[in-house]
């Protein structure tokens, strides 16, 4: 029996172990709206009592393929372009995005913590395409060697709703100054979530509670980020479907008026010109 890897995370970095219990444990389902199974390997590499998260559902895995189709529309455009994963935590999405490419030539750089950093050197598998680097996402050294010529698209899945408010606009602000022709997608829940994770009410079982998450914003409010200056374009991204109608009709129905607006959160893509 191949020994495990002990997986001591906690606060924000322990969110890495919550969604990848989520995403393997879809992509174990006869039903499975994703293919990952470079996920389910790595949940079973590792020594965690992941029933303290309780049931698992679809949405990190509607989002994981959310991110990956805009990733993917991207390098059409910019095959040898780099895909910086900011606070990358335990995803998979380098493996998905190259098996769904029929040349990949893209880079990818993976920026996280140490102790994320690490446990990915010993489980995932290495290539010669991706980069590590163990540093805070706030800690803009990781720009310092990107070419922004063959393009370069930022993601950073489930990450600025764990920062203060001025620290994520500061981060897109430097993005878009720093990566002309490049892209930044990102993701934040509405602030009635956002409000029951501050007040440590947000809990996804009895045995754990999600982190306090400072920043939130609104469809309209992820508009206005088109002034900052470098900024091109901004666009509400729609999710990727689930499974089931009632799934598929919830998330549609969150878009008929401008009035719902306030009880859904957003997938912002930022254009760079």
């Amino acid at each position: 029996m191949t020994e495990k890897t002990t997986a001591d995370l906690t606060g924000v970095s322990e969110t890495a172990l919550l969604t990848l219990h989520s995403r393997a444990r879809e992509a174990g389902r006869p039903d499975a709206i994703i293919e990952d199974p470079m996920a389910v390997q790595l949940l079973e590499s590792i020594d965690y009592d992941f029933s303290r998260f309780g049931r698992t559902r679809q949405d990190f895995a509607i989002r994981a393929l959310t991110f990956d189709r805009e990733t993917l529309t991207y390098l059409a455009r910019h095959p040898k372009a780099t895909v910086v994963a900011l606070a990358e935590g335990l995803q998979t999405s380098f493996w998905r995005v190259e098996t769904a490419v029929t040349d990949p030539q893209f880079r990818w750089l993976t920026v996280d913590l140490e102790p994320i950093v690490e446990l990915r050197r010993r489980l995932l598998p290495a290539s010669d395409r991706v980069e590590l680097c163990a540093q805070s996402a706030l800690d803009y050294r990781w720009m310092d060697g990107l070419d922004p010529g063959p393009g370069v698209f930022i993601t950073a899945e489930g990450l600025l709703m764990y920062l203060e408010p001025d620290a994520a606009l500061d981060l897109i602000r430097e993005c878009a100054s720093r990566f002309p022709g490049g892209a930044m997608m990102f993701d934040l829940p509405p602030s009635w979530f956002t409000a029951l994770a501050r007040s440590g009410w947000l809990k996804t079982s009895w045995r754990y509670t999600v982190p306090a998450m400072p920043f939130s914003m609104s469809p309209s409010e992820a508009a206005t980020l088109v002034d900052i200056p470098g900024v091109r374009t901004v666009r509400d991204v729609r999710h990727a479907p689930g499974r089931g109608s009632v799934t598929n009709a919830l998330l549609a129905a969150t878009r008929l008026s401008p009035l719902l607006d306030p009880l859904r959160g957003v997938t912002v893509l930022l254009e760079f010109g």
